[in-house]
């Protein structure tokens, strides 16, 4: 063991960094998950609050906020799952047919820029755009002869379309690396063995590249379901206001103003535990099922 580990040594320090961080970000905060079974005062601090058990997440049951706010954040990551997981894999196939090289790295340069954006710009440059006097009720009026402003950023109706739209426009292209990374390592030869049978384009698609980039869809899509309680924290919290609260307010953002805005950390803590607790059922369960229709799975 030990002469292994002297001849990775360079490897094991190349990794370093990120052992690192998931020790001290992802490990190490974990002992603060005793708060929710402890009825926790900063002023008598961990070691000094009184045990309270599972009361704490009893009342993730009995709160009635906690319905909707679960409604909320579950349809959410649903309407990304069914909307914006897909369109990775379309750009991938799209970009994958393009047979001028340059024009291909130029386009992927520009898709994978809005990647690089903090929510904050993009939320910023959303709502120049969607505001009462921003530029597309400006277009609706000079266009159509539209007489009153869209109220987009506080008609609810409009909360959860703008957010899966954001979400598309800014991570779609950089979720196309991986799937083109799978296809980069399909055999030529089948293409051309594909071509000589007289197969078109989309018959190559799909019978060729679909089943090719299979396994790293089945993959990427258990991994999306292990974060399906956590629909955006820091795109929803700037997209709130008192008008879309009632549909827009998700777990994250209601742990934020219970554990930060009332102080009351236990229970907040609680439903962070359980938000956790559920992902991982998701991600077991889907990964088992992967297993038996035939994928790889995760591990």
């Amino acid at each position: 063991m030990r002469a292994r580990l002297w001849k990775d040594r360079y490897l094991l320090l190349l990794g370093l960094p990120g052992i690192a961080y998931f020790l001290i970000y992802r490990y190490v905060p974990m002992a603060g998950l005793y708060m929710a079974f402890i009825d926790y005062s900063p002023f008598q601090g961990i070691a000094g609050s009184e045990w309270a058990g599972l009361k704490h997440f009893a009342r993730i049951f009995e709160d009635p906020e906690i319905v909707q706010v679960l409604w909320n954040t579950l349809s959410i990551s649903f309407l990304q799952i069914v909307f914006a997981f897909p369109v990775p894999i379309v750009l991938a196939l799209m970009l994958n047919e393009l047979r001028n090289q340059l024009y291909k790295r130029i386009l992927q340069s520009v898709i994978y820029l809005p990647h690089f954006l903090s929510w904050v710009v993009v939320i910023g440059i959303c709502t120049i755009f969607l505001k009462g006097n921003g530029v597309v009720n400006d277009l609706l009026k000079q266009g159509f002869g539209l007489a009153q402003p869209i109220p987009f950023l506080t008609d609810p109706s409009y909360f959860k379309p703008i957010v899966i739209l954001q979400v598309i426009w800014k991570e779609a292209g950089w979720g196309t690396i991986l799937f083109l990374a799978a296809l980069a390592g399909v055999n030529p030869q089948l293409y051309e063995a594909a071509t000589m049978d007289g197969a078109g384009r989309f018959r190559q698609m799909r019978h060729i590249t679909l089943p090719a980039i299979r396994n790293t869809i089945v993959i990427l899509l258990i991994l999306r379901l292990g974060h399906v309680m956590d629909a955006g924290y820091e795109q929803i919290f700037l997209l709130l206001n008192p008008f879309n609260m009632e549909i827009g307010n998700i777990l994250d953002t209601y742990v934020f103003f219970k554990g930060i805005g009332q102080s009351d950390y236990s229970f907040a803590t609680a439903v962070g535990l359980f938000k956790g607790a559920v992902g991982l059922v998701l991600v077991l369960s889907a990964n088992y099922i992967a297993k038996k229709l035939g994928d790889d799975g995760v591990f």
